[in-house]
């Protein structure tokens, strides 16, 4: 059983990584493309926003593609420098793209509702990245990997998003009405799984731990 867990978990791990990767590197045809083509939803952004517009989708793509780099227990085992470096570089394109974000999301088209998923989103995704950052200066590891964990959680919206965005407009949803629904569907999921799996890996080493005291 403990076998079938763990393979699950390394097949899931492997998914989100390459889809992680694979986002990150898609995310930057408006670079050959121009944002008007590649990202026409947001092109109203060139318009008296663009240095949060590029701030965000040109940084933003960094931290996802980092993020799955820094749950490889054999890099941080052999390679801490590597780690630490791409942890720093994790919470630097967070703290830009985080802040660009927040200030797109009071200039989104989409409306009030949308506005708000992506500005919550923002700001939480500051937060447990800023949490996670202090308990790594603090050395307090298993700490650190709880709020990195919630981070990455956030960090993984950019794949969610276009998911339930392929879905709903695949379903006959209009894009506009998708969009405003994506706005939370892409994180509040992510973020409630995660507390879901770190309540119940608190519960299997209290249990543990517990059997332990029992034999001693």
């Amino acid at each position: 059983m403990l076998r079938i867990g763990k393979a699950a978990g390394c097949t899931a791990y492997g998914l989100a990584a390459v889809s992680s990767v694979l986002v990150a590197l898609v995310s930057y045809r408006f670079l050959p493309l121009g944002v008007e083509e590649a990202m026409d939803f947001m092109a109203h952004h060139l318009d008296g926003n663009a240095l949060a517009l590029y701030g965000h989708i040109g940084v933003a793509p960094i931290a996802l593609a980092v993020m799955p780099f820094q749950f490889l227990t054999g890099l941080r085992a052999r390679r801490p420098v590597v780690h630490h470096w791409l942890g720093r570089l994790y919470v630097a394109a967070i703290l830009v793209s985080g802040l660009s974000g927040l200030q797109l999301a009071f200039y989104t088209t989409a409306g009030s509702f949308a506005g708000a998923g992506f500005a919550l989103l923002a700001v939480i995704w500051l937060g447990t990245t800023g949490a996670a950052l202090m308990f790594a200066l603090r050395r307090q590891f298993a700490r650190h990997r709880v709020w990195m964990l919630r981070s990455a959680a956030l960090t993984f919206a950019a794949v969610t998003l276009r998911v339930y965005l392929g879905i709903l407009t695949g379903l006959g949803v209009e894009f506009e009405t998708a969009y405003q629904l994506v706005a939370w569907l892409a994180w509040v999921p992510n973020a409630l799984v995660m507390e879901i799996y770190l309540w119940t890996e608190r519960q299997r080493k209290g249990a543990l731990s517990q059997a332990g005291a029992q034999l001693s």
